[in-house]
């Protein structure tokens, strides 16, 4: 992936639980694990959506990152104060070792 197309930033949030001060009870929380990585965010075209439609309804966008280890699909996404769940990992189809392809759907996930 060029350099170029790594024109958006966007970070990264991972589900945990934190202590609530006031009553004490381990509650839910997303915290921030990478700020301000470069990214390319592609929303769907509505022909790639209907074929997405078959086998994943949810998949709205494509955000495409240079490799980088942890990646997982439970954590989620922040870009433009849009929030999108990572439905998947996919490396990239030649060595497996240059970059990631995040599917995501758009919406608020409370974990």
């Amino acid at each position: 992936m060029r350099a170029g197309k790594l024109r958006h930033r966007v970070d990264f949030q991972r589900p945990s639980f934190v202590q609530d001060p006031v009553t004490g009870e381990m509650v839910k929380a997303w915290v921030d694990v990478w700020l301000k990585v470069p990214a390319s965010v592609e929303p769907l075209s509505a022909r790639e959506f209907i074929a997405a439609a078959a086998t994943q309804v949810e998949v709205t966008a494509r955000i495409g990152i240079r490799r980088r280890a942890g990646v997982e699909a439970t954590m989620r996404i922040i870009h433009r104060g849009k929030i999108y769940n990572i439905q998947g990992v996919l490396p990239d189809p030649k060595s497996g070792l240059d970059y990631l392809t995040l599917p995501v759907s758009e919406g608020v996930n409370d974990g």
